[in-house]
């Protein structure tokens, strides 16, 4: 028997659209957005100071509510090392309607301090400071798309803000926290950085590992032959490793740090190298799982053992991420011009919602360049239409919902 057609996907209110593209294009509401933006990067947040990350979820629980009026719902699940993970609802104007869950994070990979010597700064149309673009932009965007429809008085869904402060270190106390929100969602939408005008339908697993070889140590000069060196064992591994990537198949291999060995006149009796592995598929991770386990020095006195694996699965569009990005192309051809459908090496949390087979698009977020880098910026005339394409794509989901992916 023949699954069941889905049901058609809604249309877009081109006149509600058009009102939400003015309030957003306002220059008071731009101003408010850019204030709230610089709030959020001066509270610096880097992943591994606790008193920052707890600063700054406190200073998003006071903006929620400065913007939004109190939540229905709020839970703030705290960790005594990593940043709290906030869950903010509002319910929406049907309270038996759909869901959204809005999935951002607030950590970032600056250390304290580096907002003293890169202010945050809007010259030459663009926003620049630390974790601007990746991802405090994205944060205060959906924020200001969320306000539009509350003060248009337009349909809204139930919105779920997932707030976490630990994405750049792996999300692993924040994960069953976004995994729960998500269940049942109508989808889920990631305020991760876009590109240009496009979102992120496709991302890549990712595999972060540590291979140690150890060895014998000896007097590299009185005793070569009584020594068998680890840093040699683990080259031997390398060349096997990285021989294995595939890139034709999404497969890529990078040892990004390799040290061992106590002195230049020593065989060393110890070696690491830290190794990042990215697919595209399931089937992928299962063979580099085989690889990783067949791995072998040249010298059987050296042993090698693995360490880590794979922090995010692929994220690959199934039927419901499919209409997803249908639903919201059709947002953005009304705002500007259809989207560009990405699909990037990175990971971040919409890895572990697709994973789950639920509707789920990443890249929601503002455009601009450098992530992680010190030229880090956003472009701010794309402000007013990123805001609108996420509120519009609220309030058609507040009508319909993309089916869950099999």
């Amino acid at each position: 028997m023949s699954a069941p057609a889905p049901a058609p996907l809604p249309v877009p209110d081109g006149p509600a659209l058009s009102r939400i593209a003015a309030w957003c294009r306002d220059a008071d509401h731009q101003d408010g957005y850019l204030a709230d933006l610089r709030r959020l990067v001066e509270q610096e947040s880097p992943s591994d100071n606790k008193a920052l990350l707890d600063a700054t979820a406190d200073l998003l629980q006071g903006l929620l509510t400065e913007r939004l009026g109190t939540p229905d719902r709020t839970v703030r699940h705290r960790d005594p090392e990593a940043g709290d993970t906030i869950e903010a609802e509002y319910t929406g104007t049907d309270p038996q309607g759909p869901v959204v869950t809005v999935v951002g994070h607030y950590d970032t990979v600056w250390p304290a301090g580096t907002i003293d010597a890169w202010p945050f700064t809007v010259t030459d149309g663009k926003a620049s400071g630390p974790g601007v673009f990746d991802m405090k932009a994205g944060l205060a965007q959906g924020v200001w798309a969320l306000r539009a429809l509350l003060e248009l008085g337009l349909p809204r869904p139930t919105v779920r803000f997932v707030l976490n402060g630990d994405e750049e270190t792996g999300s692993v106390t924040s994960r069953p926290h976004i995994e729960r929100a998500t269940e049942g969602a109508a989808a889920t939408l990631v305020l991760e950085p876009g590109g240009e005008w496009g979102i992120k339908a496709g991302r890549k697993g990712v595999g972060i590992f540590t291979l140690t070889a150890t060895g014998v140590e000896a007097h590299a000069g009185l005793d070569p032959a009584k020594g068998a060196s680890a840093i040699h064992g683990l080259a031997d591994v390398i060349q096997q490793l990285v021989a294995t990537a595939a890139p034709e198949r999404g497969t890529t291999i990078n040892v990004g740090r390799v040290s061992g060995g106590t002195a230049r006149n020593v065989i060393a009796g110890e070696a690491t190298c830290l190794v990042d592995i990215r697919v595209s598929t399931q089937e992928e991770i299962q063979r580099m799982d085989q690889v990783l386990a067949s791995l072998t020095a040249t010298d059987p006195r050296v042993t090698v053992t693995l360490g880590g694996g794979w922090n995010r699965p692929p994220m690959q569009p199934g039927t419901g991420g499919r209409r997803l990005f249908a639903l919201v192309d059709s947002v953005a051809t009304h705002v500007r011009e259809p989207l560009a459908e990405l699909f990037v090496g990175g990971g971040s949390d919409a890895n572990f919602v697709s994973a789950l087979g639920r509707p789920v698009l990443c890249g929601m977020g503002a455009t601009g360049d450098g992530a992680h880098a010190r030229h880090e910026h956003i472009i701010t005339d794309d402000i007013p239409d990123r805001t609108t394409l996420t509120a519009g794509t609220l309030l058609l989901l507040a009508a319909g919902q993309p089916d869950a992916d099999s």
